[in-house]
């Protein structure tokens, strides 16, 4: 906004005071300008950091559900494992149960064939004795 003095400049005085009104009133109206220029800076920096912080919850949201489901499966991996560990070690005791059964067995077979070799040989032993039994007797009757 400019002023025009409207009376005639007679006296370099009056000149001075249109010019400092001039001046004064330019940097009234830029000090207004910028008064409004920062007000609408700081609307738009509060609307950024709104912004941000929205940005921001949304993004750690969208991560803290990627450790919860990590969380989660460790925790199922961590309960497998034991479950497994505990299975592993049943079995390891049933194996060895198994064995000792095995080699019980295996060695009742080996008494079981011992007592048939055992039974073979009386009953060789029997037919020896019954055979020369037999010899003496039909030697005594021929005499």
């Amino acid at each position: 906004m400019l002023f025009f003095c409207s009376t005639r400049i007679k006296n370099f005085t009056v000149y001075k005071y249109c010019v400092e009104e001039m001046l004064s009133s330019i940097v009234k109206e830029h000090q207004s300008k910028q008064s409004v220029k920062r007000d609408e800076l700081e609307k738009k920096r509060k609307d950024a950091a709104v912004a941000a912080s929205t940005l921001t919850s949304a993004l750690v949201d969208h991560l803290n559900v990627g450790v919860a489901q990590a969380y989660l499966n460790q925790k199922r991996l961590d309960y497998e494992s034991k479950q497994l560990n505990a299975n592993i070690t049943t079995f390891a005791k049933q194996t060895t149960q198994w064995l000792q059964l095995v080699e019980n067995f295996s060695q009742v077979l080996k008494e079981i064939g011992d007592v048939e070799n055992w039974a073979k040989s009386i009953e060789n032993d029997m037919n020896t004795i019954s055979s020369a039994l037999e010899y003496a007797f039909k030697v005594g009757q021929e005499t």
